[in-house]
């Protein structure tokens, strides 16, 4: 599995997990160590841990669920994409020229995307 940015390896395969969950599932420590012993050899108190570490990082909330608790991500796997995006874009230099390059790289299915959500939010803005 590919690192997601911002997470160390656990971090980012537990997020993954939640975020590949129905919206307002969410999941406890056991149903995520179960899924992951299907593919390596790891400790309860490790998931518990690496979960409990992400709650205290804003990264999921959590409810009790009868001796367990519940967690769900804060934030969708887009809105955490969107937020990397807006750290790379104000972090990166001069905005139009990062913007720039960002669009030299993207395929055309992308840049079709892009523009699709451009028309979108102006006519949104259009609508205030």
């Amino acid at each position: 599995m590919a690192r997601v940015r911002g997470f160390g390896e656990l971090e980012a395969t537990i997020m993954d997990r939640l975020w590949s969950r129905a919206a307002d599932s969410g999941a406890t420590v056991r149903e995520i160590l179960d899924e992951l012993l299907t593919e390596r050899d790891i400790a309860y108190t490790t998931v518990m841990s690496t979960m409990d570490n992400l709650h205290g990082k804003g990264w999921l909330t959590r409810e009790r669920e009868g001796r367990a608790y519940r967690y769900r991500p804060t934030l969708t796997r887009e809105e955490h994409s969107a937020r990397l995006m807006l750290e790379a874009l104000s972090g990166g230099g001069r905005s139009e020229a990062v913007l720039s390059h960002f669009v030299a790289q993207i395929d055309a299915a992308e840049s079709a995307d892009l523009r699709a959500a451009l028309r979108r939010l102006a006519r949104k803005a259009g609508r205030r």
